[in-house]
């Protein structure tokens, strides 16, 4: 058998993760000295809620090797094989983690690093399941797969404020000032493992054409594979919004457009109001 593990960089929470036969490993959360394990005894929601109280960005923790030794040692007791996709290593040392702890299970373990975070790793962990439940490939062979796949991956979000790029020292508070007086909304991608800017726009349905024109610019989405969108915050209005905008986007090719909401990871710069779409590009 073979079984998939992720971090909780690709926001699937612990109760959907049961139903998907998947394990997530949490990050750690603080808020100033309050301490929570991602998705477990910190929801997205309640994330959403602390985040919009506090003053300060909260931390998180990267997922140490004695965590995925555990849990490796736990998953491999039965015979079985892992596939590890991991979220990216420019953005955390979590995949030096599992490759260190991965060491002890040579033939059993396998490690992917996903160059993604969010609803971009969590397309690559739905893939993982997929290949994994056809049953056709070995685990090294899916290994091979899913580092082939995911240059693929866009990313792509569109974001209500600056605000929370300006606490987390990502823009100049001059930048993000001036942003917020001409209500720039600010398209962000993943490129090459790391968040960049991409595009600006003025206004939210002019970044919502943005966002469009940007899907059409990579081709276009492979429904033939996963796809998701996303939100951040605690309406989901703006996305609802965005899917009857875009409808040309998705009329006839799917029957429905599976939607989540964001975690900490990338809530953290984000900020409330983002909307994001992640598919494989054709």
């Amino acid at each position: 058998m073979i079984k998939i593990l992720s971090d909780s960089g690709c926001d699937i929470e612990q109760s959907q993760a049961q139903s998907l036969g998947v394990t997530i490993l949490p990050f750690t959360v603080r808020f100033g000295k309050e301490e929570y394990l991602d998705g477990v005894n910190l929801s997205h929601e309640q994330f959403f809620e602390k985040l919009i109280e506090n003053s300060e960005l909260p931390q998180t923790s990267q997922i140490n090797e004695f965590t995925f030794d555990e849990k490796f040692k736990e998953l491999t007791a039965d015979g079985s094989l892992v596939v590890a996709v991991t979220i990216s290593s420019k953005l955390s040392g979590t995949y030096s983690s599992a490759v260190r702890a991965a060491k002890k299970y040579a033939g059993k373990v396998f490690v992917v690093d996903s160059l993604n975070a969010c609803l971009g790793q969590r397309i690559l962990v739905d893939y993982a399941l997929r290949l994994a439940g056809e049953g056709r490939l070995t685990a090294e062979e899916i290994e091979g797969e899913l580092n082939r796949a995911k240059g693929k991956i866009q990313l792509l979000a569109v974001l209500d404020t600056l605000k929370y790029l300006r606490k987390g020292g990502r823009i100049s508070t001059v930048a993000a000032f001036a942003g917020e007086m001409l209500s720039i909304k600010p398209v962000i991608s993943v490129v090459g493992g790391e968040p960049r800017l991409v595009g600006k726009a003025m206004g939210s349905k002019k970044g919502n054409n943005l966002l469009n024109q940007l899907v059409d610019k990579c081709g276009g989405i492979d429904f033939s594979m996963p796809y998701v969108l996303g939100y951040s915050g605690l309406s989901d209005a703006f996305l609802k919004k965005y899917i009857q905008d875009s409808a040309n986007l998705w009329h006839g090719k799917v029957e429905s457009i599976p939607y989540y909401l964001i975690g900490s990871t990338i809530g953290t710069h984000v900020g409330p109001g983002a909307i994001a779409v992640a598919f494989f590009a054709k």
